[in-house]
């Protein structure tokens, strides 16, 4: 299955339309190797967003995993170097328990190694809440 998003020869960032085929991984991994780190995301049951302005021009790529129970890993991606890494609870609102920023790569790296939910080193302690629009 192929990334369904285009990637502009400006360097490392998205945009998304239904009427665009997607690339097969190895050739988008060729072109761009920083979306090997999304591969592995997606692999994992991540789901990803593309976020745009008004006029379609990409402006980040969000992604998801929701874990039973609630407890959600988030993913900002503004380009291969700003990227923000979130765990939040099933709380309403809900509480940030893990956050990070950095390079494509660390984050990715952080949150994969994360403890699942539930599990006796994963993050519980809210140190914020993490209401909608609050990471941006």
């Amino acid at each position: 299955m192929g990334l369904r998003f285009r990637f502009p020869t400006c360097g490392f960032s998205f945009a998304y339309s239904e009427r665009m085929s997607p690339l097969p991984d190895d050739e988008a991994v060729r072109r761009y190797p920083e979306l090997a780190h999304l591969i592995t995301l997606r692999e994992s049951g991540w789901r990803f967003m593309p976020v745009t302005t008004d006029d379609g021009r990409p402006t980040e790529v969000d992604g998801f995993r929701a874990w039973p129970g609630g407890v959600t890993d988030g993913i900002r991606i503004y380009s291969a170097t700003n990227v923000l890494g979130i765990r939040t609870t099933p709380t309403d609102p809900p509480g940030l328990v893990w956050e990070r920023t950095g390079t494509l790569g660390q984050i990715v790296a952080g949150l994969l190694s994360l403890p699942a939910p539930g599990t006796p080193l994963a993050p519980r302690l809210v140190v914020a809440s993490a209401f909608p629009g609050s990471w941006r």
